[in-house]
């Protein structure tokens, strides 16, 4: 692509969603990120500067979906690549597991992603050049124990991005996936040594990752380069699973 492409991040205030947004910045797409709160889009729009722009978005709502396109079609050409990161986690063992924990993860972390996908390929159809990039987890073929929801919204978007390729491969429309493994953001770094201690032993490299290495990784699909790669999952998790 010769013209500057947009790209729609969401969950981009913090964590691998803030460092995917500055890479792509970086690699210089307009960049618009996603959050819950004003505050965290106020907080996007300050970082990524004359480089992006900070909307807020709840996820769940096909309202808010509606809107959040709305004010992207005010501020920047529709986006060509679309990084569908936001999630949340609500864990408990299945047995004591509500109606509405199961359900709020499944509709955020899944349906969500349905929802901001539809809206961006008629304009990735028409260009004839597109990526989509759904960022999963390793949990998504390990499994977790009291995170059966969550699994299973990681393993649903795992198909969900193969379907999709198969639709869209025709009109140079690329779709993937990113399962980061064990990365350094706010939530592990809440972990007693002892909880870390025992994650890292079963991780070959023998540290965690950062979450600039899964922002690579997620650049890396959004290039030129990696045009003829498709459906698939690529695994960063230093060595805890093979694919």
């Amino acid at each position: 692509m010769t013209e500057r492409v947009t790209a729609l991040v969401t969950g981009a205030s913090r964590g691998i969603g803030a460092a995917i947004a500055d890479r792509l910045s970086e690699d210089g797409f307009f960049v618009v990120g996603t959050a819950t709160s004003t505050a965290g889009a106020g907080a996007i729009t300050a970082r990524l500067g004359e480089q992006g722009r900070g909307l807020q978005l709840d996820i769940a709502s096909p309202e808010s979906v509606s809107e959040l396109f709305a004010q992207i079609s005010d501020l920047a050409t529709a986006p060509l690549v679309l990084v569908n990161n936001a999630g949340i986690t609500k864990d408990n063992l299945l047995m004591r597991m509500s109606e509405s924990e199961w359900s709020e993860v499944l509709d955020t972390n899944l349906s969500g992603a349905f929802r901001v996908t539809k809206p961006v390929l008629r304009g990735m159809l028409k260009a004839r050049w597109g990526r989509v990039i759904n960022v999963g987890s390793v949990v998504g073929r390990l499994g977790n124990p009291g995170q059966g929801n969550y699994v299973s919204s990681k393993a649903g978007l795992e198909g969900f991005t193969r379907s999709l390729a198969m639709e869209v491969a025709s009109r140079g429309v690329t779709v993937n996936a990113v399962a980061p493994g064990l990365i350094v953001t706010d939530m592990t770094e809440a972990l007693s040594e002892d909880q870390t201690a025992a994650m890292l032993e079963r991780i070959p490299l023998g540290r965690m990752g950062q979450a600039t290495e899964v922002a690579a990784a997620v650049s890396f699909l959004c290039s030129e380069p990696a045009g003829y790669v498709t459906g698939q999952t690529l695994q960063v998790n230093g060595g805890l699973f093979f694919a």
